[in-house]
């Protein structure tokens, strides 16, 4: 009996990343649009996880991702692989947003108390943003234990879908399933809500 092993569900090994940046280095479009291909949606991960806003997201991997493309020069290949180094920049750079965003905030609140009116704005945002937290509680709670566990070390946690089937000692298909089932019961729940 002649059996043939599937490997498809192996990942693809990691391709070096190396002799790009350093083409990327002296101004070579292809090998920085190969570059790109290959990190800009680690990055948006990256960033998507510190800012949470879709949009900002957006903006902050586009601002790294023309970051390497400026320093791939200043990539030092003894210090470390150049998924690291970009993913470096790109930590960097949502952690500045959200300071930015944070003392822009501050900034207008300060105005705004320094005017001696209240900002409605933030007022009607802070009310929507607690009921939006209340209605995502209470679809949490109608999920399984299995469900929101899952739910919670993915999405609050920052888990990956292999560490939270590691954390749970559960299959990584089945940590899958119990994800998909619980996005959609709160996509049912929150969209019943609105």
């Amino acid at each position: 009996m002649n059996t043939v092993a599937r490997l498809s569900s192996l990942p693809d090994p990691e391709p070096d990343l190396k002799p790009l940046i350093a083409r990327v280095a002296k101004g070579d479009h292809d090998a920085y649009t190969h570059l790109y291909d290959a990190l800009a949606h680690r990055a948006y991960n990256l960033v998507r996880r510190v800012l949470r806003d879709e949009a900002q997201s957006e903006e902050v991997t586009q601002e790294v991702m023309l970051d390497v493309w400026r320093s791939a020069a200043r990539y030092e290949p003894e210090r470390g692989e150049v998924v690291a180094w970009v993913m470096t920049i790109a930590h960097r750079r949502a952690v500045d947003r959200v300071r930015y965003c944070r003392a822009a905030a501050e900034r207008d609140r300060k105005a705004a108390a320094a005017t001696g009116e209240p900002d409605f704005d933030v007022v009607v945002e802070e009310v929507e943003v607690a009921l939006e937290h209340q209605q995502v509680r209470r679809c949490l709670r109608q999920l399984t234990l299995l469900q929101r566990q899952s739910v919670l070390l993915a999405y609050y946690r920052g888990l990956t879908y292999r560490e939270v089937a590691t954390y749970l000692d559960a299959p990584l298909g089945t940590v899958k399933t119990r994800l998909r089932d619980a996005l959609i019961r709160l996509r049912d729940c929150l969209g019943a809500g609105s």
